[in-house]
C-alpha cells in the first residue's frame, strides 16, 4: 500500500510542478507578445497560447478577482507560483508521509 501513496504522491508532485512551468512560460510569452517579439497571428504561437491559458486560466483567475494588475503588471503568476511551490514542499509531504507509513 506504501508503494502506491509513493505513486500517487509522485504523480501529483509532478503535475504541480508542469503547472508552475505552464504559468512561467505563459508569462514569458505573454511579455514577448506585448513587446512585440512574437506574433499571435502565428498558428503554433496561437496554439500554444490557448493551450497555456486554458490550463492555467483556472489557477490565476481567482487570484486576478482579488488583486487587480498593479501598473499594468499582473503579479498573479508570482502569487500562484509561491503558493503551489508552498503545496509541493510542505503540504503534499505532509498528506502523503503518515499514509507512507501505512
Amino acid at each position: 500500500m506504501g508503494n502506491l501513496f509513493g505513486f500517487i504522491y509522485f504523480i501529483v508532485n509532478a503535475l504541480l510542478a508542469l503547472l508552475i512551468w505552464a504559468i512561467i512560460i505563459s508569462a514569458i510569452i505573454s511579455w514577448l507578445v506585448a513587446f512585440d517579439v512574437i506574433n499571435l497571428r502565428n498558428r503554433i504561437v496561437h496554439s500554444i497560447t490557448r493551450f497555456l491559458d486554458a490550463v492555467t486560466r483556472p489557477v490565476l483567475r481567482p487570484f486576478q478577482r482579488i488583486i487587480p494588475p498593479l501598473g499594468g503588471v499582473d503579479i498573479t503568476p508570482i502569487l500562484a507560483i509561491l503558493i503551489l511551490q508552498g503545496l509541493r514542499i510542505y503540504i503534499l509531504p505532509m498528506i502523503f508521509g503518515p499514509l507512507q507509513a501505512m
